[in-house]
């Protein structure tokens, strides 16, 4: 279990795209498959007269409504110590040019981060995850890793998480986080947290939900997209809460100096919009809870498909994606001509019809065929299908949605 240092991924050369970099192309967040809800589009049509711009971090208003939102969830603070941000990508970047030092993530990871911190010239490390779970990496590998890096003379300063994962879809269980976290800052690490998919749960009755900064409020920043569940993924923007000490504040005065200087300002009508959502109306909660209720159908449909192919996937628990292995059909993809993850991504993308991004996008080794699946896509063409997914009581039986499923299978099915 030693450190895994990214390397360059993609491939360069005469006639190769350039939409195949890590930085040129970035796979979008897996998307919800579901019309804009009217109440969050009455409030940011409201708001589009108003042409002052939002100040750096977000205004008092934007802030306040998601320190009220993470009070909700047992995390209490005041709104001097949140930031806000036109989406996760600048203020992850903003987060680890503050920190300093170099990175260490788990593989695989979300898609941005190996870019961001290659774009600010830090070493970054990718740590194995456990069997069980993506997101958090397992303890035991994390220590080995900053001691090792530190023996070459690195300087590990910050490690980045997902207690709910994108791109593997699962839910760190709380003595993991546990143990994680209490091995990270024991080393010296700043943790941050991103909770972007936390509202997605499948069954959150029955999925025991940890934050970080639960255990460690001290050592850990934590950052939402709000696109995870709370509003359209074309409206960027995104939280992140810093722990009440002096050397957060210091911190946290830090990003907002670098948010300005990328111009990362929170667009008004959307931050009209948003703080609406983080107060979490009546509109805003059901749609939350119809949507995660779907998904789980729809992704457990998806990942019934991917095993029966012969692939393999961890079951789906959270969010609108799975991240399944096709390595155990690595003969009839190589007869197809498919041989590593950027072969795979195009091969899949083409038959499905939708993005569907190889593993090397979240750090994966190339010669690992690894995809991750969305189902946004499974539940309608147009506004009026995707609603009638949303409202039926039985959704697999709709024509639409079982003939989405259907082409899902085909496409996985060719390949046993």
């Amino acid at each position: 279990m030693g450190r895994e240092r990214t390397g360059r991924q993609g491939r360069g050369g005469p006639g190769v795209r350039e939409d195949r970099g890590p930085v040129r192309y970035g796979p979008p967040a897996p998307g919800p498959g579901l019309p804009v809800l009217p109440e969050l589009a009455e409030v940011l049509a409201a708001a589009a007269a108003d042409g002052e711009p939002e100040p750096a971090g977000g205004s008092a208003a934007l802030r306040e409504a998601a320190r009220a939102y993470w009070d909700r969830r047992g995390l209490h603070g005041g709104p001097e110590h949140i930031a806000a941000a036109p989406g996760t990508s600048p203020l992850v970047l903003a987060l680890i040019a503050a920190h300093g030092g170099d990175v260490l993530m788990p593989r695989p990871c979300p898609a941005s981060w190996i870019p961001q911190a290659r774009l600010l010239g830090r070493p970054a490390y990718q740590v194995p995850t456990p069997a069980e779970c993506g997101g958090v990496p397992d303890p035991y590998a994390l220590l080995e890793t900053v001691r090792r890096v530190r023996a070459e003379g690195g300087r590990p300063r910050l490690l980045l998480i997902s207690v709910v994962d994108d791109p593997t879809a699962t839910v760190a269980p709380p003595e993991l986080v546990r143990e994680a976290c209490e091995a990270a800052v024991a080393e010296g690490l700043h943790i941050v947290s991103d909770e972007t998919w936390c509202d997605t749960l499948h069954r959150p009755h029955d999925t025991v939900l940890l934050s970080p900064a639960e255990m460690c409020p001290d050592d850990v920043t934590v950052v939402s997209d709000l696109a995870g569940a709370l509003t359209p993924s074309a409206w960027p923007v995104a939280v992140a809460r810093f722990p009440d000490t002096e050397r957060s504040a210091a911190r946290h005065a830090r990003t907002l100096d670098i948010l300005t200087a990328l111009g990362a300002l929170v667009a008004g009508p959307v931050a009209a919009a948003a703080a609406h959502a983080l107060r979490e109306p009546d509109a805003v909660t059901q749609r939350i809870r119809r949507a995660a209720a779907l998904q789980a159908r729809i992704a457990a449909a998806a990942h019934r498909a991917v095993l029966a192919s012969g692939a393999l996937a961890r079951p789906p628990q959270a969010g609108r994606h799975l991240y399944a292995d096709l390595g155990p059909l690595r003969s009839r993809l190589a007869a197809r001509g498919v041989t590593d993850s950027l072969e795979l991504e195009e091969y899949l993308t083409a038959r499905l019809g939708a993005p569907v991004p190889g593993g090397h996008r979240f750090g994966d080794e190339l010669g690992a065929l690894r995809v991750r699946l969305g189902t946004g896509s499974l539940l309608g063409s147009t506004p009026e299908q995707q609603t009638e997914s949303l409202t039926a009581a039985e959704p697999l039986e709709l024509p639409h949605v079982a003939a989405a499923l259907s082409r899902f299978r085909a496409a996985l099915d060719e390949l046993r």
